[in-house]
């Protein structure tokens, strides 16, 4: 009976101990978001009224300008940039796809961007579940592809991803403060 008791309060007295440590964590200030080819999948498909399969889907954080300097500061020109904020930018083919000549196989990957002034080399990556960029290993690329900057009129304060619809396929348009870039994507 002993042997029950203390066996009954150690585990009370740990689980009192574990309540105590769940906090609810503060709201990010880079959240998650999530962009899909087609574009609103998952809206389409409760709604039944999707057209076509699920090709693509990008999950990452969302960083804000606030008044800071962006590419050649914040994001530093000429070295990998994790597409987005904290945790890895992952991209996720669901067949699959060809990037610069290279096929893709369906599958999971990070997407890494090296931004410049007039042009962004776009890295996919097998690295996967990382934080940011630190980790970054040039080995594990599967392809990496320079494409050029494009100016915009209006300053996006939130960085952002959406995909478009294209003759071949489809294109990865990824932009922030007043830059954008688009990478094409053949089926």
């Amino acid at each position: 009976m002993k042997k029950n008791f203390f066996t009954l309060l150690i585990v009370t007295v740990f689980s009192i101990f574990c309540s105590a440590q769940n906090k609810i964590p503060a709201v990010d200030k880079s959240p998650m978001d999530m962009a899909t080819y087609p574009a609103n999948f998952p809206l389409l498909k409760i709604q039944d009224k999707v057209t076509e399969p699920l090709v693509a889907r990008v999950i990452y954080s969302r960083p804000q300008k606030n008044n800071r300097i962006i590419f050649g500061d914040l994001v530093a020109y000429n070295s990998v940039w994790r597409f987005g904020a904290n945790e890895a930018t992952e991209i996720e083919f669901y067949k699959d796809v060809r990037i610069n000549n290279i096929k893709i196989k369906k599958g999971r990957y990070s997407l890494n961007a090296i931004p410049a002034t007039d042009k962004w080399t776009i890295i996919i990556n097998k690295d996967l579940d990382s934080w940011g960029s630190f980790k970054y290993d040039k080995t594990k690329d599967v392809v990496r592809v320079d494409v050029p900057v494009q100016k915009t009129t209006e300053i996006a304060e939130v960085f952002y991803i959406y995909f478009d619809k294209a003759a071949a396929g489809f294109t990865l348009n990824a932009g922030w403060d007043d830059v954008k870039v688009s990478l094409p994507i053949l089926l």
